[in-house]
């Protein structure tokens, strides 16, 4: 492993709060607002949709319980990357790295990137050509930000973090207490049309609830990572579980099951003219372009420092470039250069979402190795004193590890050509890593 040469180092200046609202920032985006109608429809009722929300939340946090022992033992910046090469290896860390920040990252930004420019456009009635240019333009404005001192990004991660509540906050009171409907004894007239299943329901939930582990790729940049990573990664958790179940239960409480089945993705727009009159519906918007201007800036934080941690061990083609931090800002600027012209080309030519939705299987595959890696960390350290442990061990992660094959499995049963495209992508990594370990040798 290659070692550093450069004086200059991450800034472990990063408290509780600002890793908090990593959490809460990178999970909550948009889907909490755009779902509703999906998952009720895969549910076929009020009250199993709310179930699937709850349990989503519930598997979720088993996850994170999990993964909290695993990063308190690994307080270093990559976060997965890092403990999948403790804990299988050189090669499996790498892999690991590779799926991140070949496509899965970048295509996550520019998905997140084009949906916000979408709603841009027409909350200012442009001509729909501006929706790239604003697009790229918020990521590159988020990236210039991100290249400061760490400080700054993550002072804007909190203010938007406690921007994107209110809208929360304001369909969760509106709906308990002004709402009419019964939110959990409602079936869909249409159930016959209502494509899925119960545990498709809980999958649109999972893939609602993704992102809560990034934090962990800056464990260089927080102070006292092995206590405050884990309390983040808990309390962040179960903010958005509580978050989205009062939501999900504002919402069906004042809109009936069929009028949020026939609104599809208009539901939550539809929910505020109605509550607060027209003003409402444009009032929500501004709390979802805040809300999504949030997670991608707690994403552009997060994925360059893979790409940071990687080049640092001389893994990659230009090593030397990408793992340089500016001597002032103490940030790998080169590195967050390379996620925003990556991401900024799959905005101009590709279909983001659908690349993103690829690289979900094979998130969830080294999600599961990491659950599996705590049983492994435990009996490979049985004498050392560990500075988290996971609650309920070894129930909690036996959850975790089944809601992630059921995520495997779910992948694999509905989209076959998809996973084996995302298998070829991160084999692609395997000439890759053996041609960077001969030349580093």
């Amino acid at each position: 492993m290659q070692k550093a040469t450069q004086e200059t180092t991450l800034n472990r200046s990063l408290g509780f709060w600002s890793a908090l609202s990593l959490v809460v920032g990178t999970v909550i985006g948009s889907g909490i607002f755009f779902k509703q109608s999906s998952v009720l429809d895969s549910a076929g009722s009020t009250g199993m949709a709310l179930l699937a929300w709850l349990l989503g939340g519930l598997i979720t946090l088993t996850a994170g319980l999990t993964i909290a022992e695993v990063g308190a033992q690994m307080p270093h910046t990559g976060g997965l990357y890092v403990y999948m090469e403790e804990i299988y290896g050189k090669l499996w860390g790498f892999l690991s790295g590779w799926m991140q920040i070949a496509v899965y990252g970048p295509a996550i930004i520019a998905s997140i990137a084009a949906y916000l420019g979408i709603l841009l456009v027409g909350f200012f009635n442009l001509n729909g050509v501006w929706q790239a240019p604003l697009a790229i333009g918020v990521i590159v404005l988020i990236g210039i930000l991100n290249m400061f001192e760490n400080r700054w990004g993550a002072a804007f991660q909190i203010a938007t973090t406690l921007g994107k509540l209110l809208p929360i906050a304001a369909i969760i009171i509106f709906g308990l207490f002004y709402g009419d409907q019964d939110a959990f004894g409602q079936s869909l007239k249409t159930v016959s049309q209502s494509t899925g299943s119960f545990g498709v329901a809980v999958l649109a939930t999972l893939f609602a609830y993704d992102g809560w582990s990034l934090v962990a790729n800056l464990g260089g940049e927080i102070k006292n990572p092995q206590k405050l990573l884990p309390q983040a990664i808990i309390l962040g958790i179960s903010l958005v579980l509580i978050a989205y179940t009062l939501v999900s239960y504002g919402i069906l409480h004042f809109v009936d099951a069929n009028t949020i089945h026939r609104l599809g993705q208009q539901t939550t727009v539809y929910f505020a003219n109605a509550a607060f009159g027209t003003i409402g519906g444009r009032l929500l918007n501004i709390g979802i372009i805040v809300s999504m201007v949030g997670c991608l800036n707690g994403k552009i934080m997060t994925f360059p420092r893979i790409v940071y941690a990687m080049a640092e061990r001389n893994q990659l083609p230009f090593s030397k470039q990408l793992s340089y931090l500016n001597k002032k800002s103490h940030e790998p600027i080169v590195a967050t250069l390379v996620i925003l012209v990556y991401a900024s080309i799959m905005i101009l030519f590709f279909n983001p979402d659908r690349l993103s939705d690829l690289c979900i299987f094979t998130v969830y595959c080294f999600y599961v190795a990491t659950f599996v890696g705590v049983f492994l960390l435990r009996r490979r350290n049985r004498d050392l004193t560990r500075p988290f442990s996971t609650p309920g061990f070894p129930v909690t992660p036996l959850i975790a590890i089944l809601g992630a094959l059921f995520v495997i499995i779910s992948e694999i049963g509905s989209d076959l050509p998809g996973v084996a495209l995302s298998l070829v992508i991160v084999a692609i990594g395997i000439p890759v890593y053996y041609w960077k370990s001969r030349t580093s040798n």
